[in-house]
């Protein structure tokens, strides 16, 4: 039991705070020390709090010095250079020798090829048509693993960071682990087409040629979604990392988005005429704009905002492209031979005619098809996928240059991966809180528009009252069970025209359709039952009733109008 407690102590002591984020740490000078307050338990807590503010805007300080990197791009020195005639033997040779390893050529049989990168951008995922698959570290060059399936592969994805990786084969989805062995075969995921995990929920989501769009928690084994798109087929897939909305592009141009907790589309737009081949979401402005490819060879610009029409808007040479949004919000399009790299504001600002934004980088690409285009986080590389392998180019300022090492630390070890791996699962967000606006979690619910108030008390909402209660509340309800009969013989003789009525007459009229059941029930049930809202109608039923009388008896002259006074200003309603 000891030696138990000595490792536990010995762990507390690996995992504390720095010594400048501890609370015993020296405070910085110029602390005020409340001296003036007498109450010594008040004294202390307002000492503490002031030397923990002090404390944290020093370390703010420190973190503005320490975050000097900024991402700087290509520029001309005059109006009639441009910065697309600059080739990729030149960016390499003005690069530093660590950045220049990111330009490479991986030539290799098997493809076309698609490629995704991990979270923290250290590591590569590659896989082919053909079947081979492949993970390494690209800086050092280490291999993880590689595979020949020997069958159609069409996706790749790393899970929760580059331990796992799951690939979309001929006919289900498969999970391998970093050394290449076989964990799972997901039979639910039927002839997949695309991937997409969704850190933050654990989740990931498949759509293939069924039409179905399905989502996995990768934690417990379970399907949390399985929606049927109705739409055929699906090639394109892409997530909006801001707030996880799932954008598909489907073949007769409808591009619809999808959470797991709607079993329709959360928003469905017809962005082309033609099939969807590409589609991103923009990262760097939190999901605000999105970018769709046609294969009539259009490419769009959407702000998510209000999805009135395009930003912007331009034709390409070659039909379809590949879309991806850098972190910085550069959209790298992926057409023809040649892969064009446009930079922010142009590409985000509304241009009436439909032509290209200016363009930042170009490099041509003689293998063809062009299957796929992704940014490397924290770098500014860019790798392509096509029928020869890979190519990799350096892209100067599409990368973030600061990272945070609490959500993806290019440098972590084992162990430091090991503890992101169990604090992921301990915050991992249910998929219900999934929609298209996430401030919403926090915000006030907003009040109804119609409630039934009784002295300034809202206790229940007009929409979920009864139909009884709701014709109450109107003024609508059948209140005549309440009349007596005085008050209807004095009615029917105030009236001289009105012909004389017997006593069956009457109550053969006063009980008119309340022979039903249920009519009878309802009776019985308000029998005995005070109201505030019925006491209120009633009220002014008789109030209309006693000013019916007074006008009938002010015409037949058996009464005197009153005199309108000076003081009748001061009655009440």
């Amino acid at each position: 039991m000891a030696s138990s407690v000595d490792s536990l102590f010995v762990k507390a002591q690996n995992t504390t705070l720095p010594k400048s984020l501890r609370p015993t740490s020296p405070p910085p000078d110029n602390v005020p020390k409340h001296k003036h307050v007498k109450d010594l338990k008040l004294r202390t807590k307002l000492n503490r709090q002031a030397a923990h503010a002090a404390r944290s805007k020093a370390l703010v300080e420190d973190a503005e010095l320490l975050l000097t990197n900024e991402a700087g791009k290509m520029q001309v020195e005059t109006e009639l250079e441009r910065t697309w005639r600059i080739g990729q033997d030149d960016i390499v040779q003005s690069a530093s020798q660590e950045a220049a390893k990111g330009r490479r050529e991986l030539k290799l049989d098997g493809g076309p090829y698609r490629s995704r990168y991990s979270r923290n951008g250290r590591h590569l995922a590659i896989v082919g048509n053909m079947g081979h698959v492949a993970t390494f570290d690209w800086q050092t060059g280490t291999m993880h693993a590689e595979l020949q399936l020997q069958e159609t592969c069409r996706d790749i994805t790393f899970l929760q960071d580059q331990s796992f990786f799951a690939v979309a084969q001929k006919k289900y989805v498969f999970i391998y682990d970093r050394d290449g062995v076989e964990l799972h075969r997901l039979k639910a995921h039927i002839e997949p087409t695309r991937l997409e995990f969704l850190p933050y929920h654990w989740l990931l989501a498949s759509v293939g040629n069924n039409g179905f769009l399905k989502y996995q928690d990768t934690s417990t084994g379970h399907i949390v979604a399985e929606h049927r798109t109705k739409l055929g087929a699906c090639h394109t897939l892409a997530q909006n990392k801001h707030n996880a909305v799932l954008h598909l592009g489907h073949s007769n141009g409808v591009v619809t988005l999808w959470t797991p907790n709607i079993p329709h589309p959360a928003v469905q737009i017809l962005a082309h005429y033609g099939p969807v081949v590409g589609l991103s979401v923009d990262p760097s402005s939190g999901g605000r704009y999105m970018a769709t490819s046609g294969q009539d060879g259009v490419v769009k610009v959407w702000d998510c905002r209000n999805w009135k029409g395009t930003v912007r808007e331009w034709t390409t040479r070659g039909g379809g492209a590949e879309l991806e949004w850098s972190a910085r919000g550069a959209l790298s399009v992926a057409v023809g031979g040649s892969v064009n790299v446009y930079t922010k504001p142009s590409i985000q600002t509304p241009h009436a005619p439909k032509a290209p934004p200016p363009l930042y980088l170009t490099h041509p690409i003689p293998h063809r098809p062009l299957t796929s285009v992704r940014f490397c986080p924290f770098q500014d590389i860019l790798t392509i996928g096509h029928n020869a392998g890979l190519s990799s180019i350096l892209v100067p300022g599409v990368g973030e240059p600061n990272f945070d090492s609490m959500e993806a630390d290019p440098f972590e070890n084992k162990k430091a991966r090991r503890e992101r791996e169990v604090k992921g699962l301990l915050d991992k967000i249910q998929p219900d809180m999934i929609t298209l606006d996430p401030d919403f979690v926090g915000a006030l619910a907003p009040p109804t528009k119609l409630t039934t108030a009784v002295n300034d008390t809202h206790d229940i909402p007009f929409a979920r009252l009864p139909r009884l209660e709701r014709l109450r509340v109107q003024g609508k309800a059948d209140e005549t069970e309440l009349v007596d009969d005085d008050e209807d013989i004095a009615d029917g003789d105030g009236d001289k025209n009105a012909k004389p009525q017997s006593r069956m007459e009457k109550e053969k009229r006063k009980m008119r359709g309340k022979g039903k059941s249920v009519k009878r029930y309802l009776r019985k049930q308000r029998k005995n039952v005070i109201d505030p809202t019925a006491v209120a109608i009633r009220a002014k039923l008789e109030k209309q009733r006693e000013e019916k009388r007074v006008a009938k008896a002010i015409e037949n002259g058996s009464m005197e109008a009153r005199k309108p006074s000076a003081l009748d200003r001061f009655r009440r309603p």
